[in-house]
């Protein structure tokens, strides 16, 4: 449903948004999809990559301090019992705490249930799972979870 990356020969990522988070965390949905209409995500890098757990983007500064939802600032958390972390590849809000949802995002690339409660899932990888793989395995500061090598954003086209 969603194509994401490439970095050079890396081939795009798809994910896929259930039909069940259009009415259970609508406004995530609606933000993440407006976002990618808009190219509001195009250039920006995985800023935080941390290997065994997760890769991190969606902020336009690349720092980690950065971003707005669509309606500008941050919008509320929207938990669901059947939206979990329960697997690898999961897609999830990135925030600072309770209802403090922005532009950021994360995959997981393992179970994460610790996090359910704490970020809103919202879909999750359908393809290009070994790219997820592959990102969260470049070097990065181990100081600041920042890679050396830039990994960006292509596009990401919503269908």
């Amino acid at each position: 449903m969603r194509n994401l990356l490439k970095k050079k020969s890396w081939q795009p990522l798809k994910f896929h948004i259930f039909n069940m988070c259009l009415t259970r965390c609508p406004k995530t949905v609606e933000n993440f999809c407006v976002h990618s209409r808009n190219g509001y995500y195009n250039g920006h890098t995985f800023h935080r990559i941390i290997k065994g757990f997760m890769i991190q983007t969606g902020d336009p500064t690349g720092t980690g301090m950065g971003g707005e939802s669509i309606w500008g600032g941050e919008f509320e958390d929207e938990f669901h019992s059947t939206l979990r972390h329960d697997r690898p590849y999961t897609l999830s809000m990135a925030n600072a705490g309770s209802n403090t949802n922005g532009s950021q995002f994360f995959i997981t690339v393992v179970p994460t249930p610790w996090l359910d409660n704490k970020h809103t899932v919202f879909g999750r990888v359908t393809k290009g799972m070994e790219v997820v793989q592959r990102i969260s395995n470049v070097k990065v500061n181990p100081k600041t979870d920042k890679p050396y090598e830039d990994v960006s954003i292509i596009n990401i086209t919503v269908k």
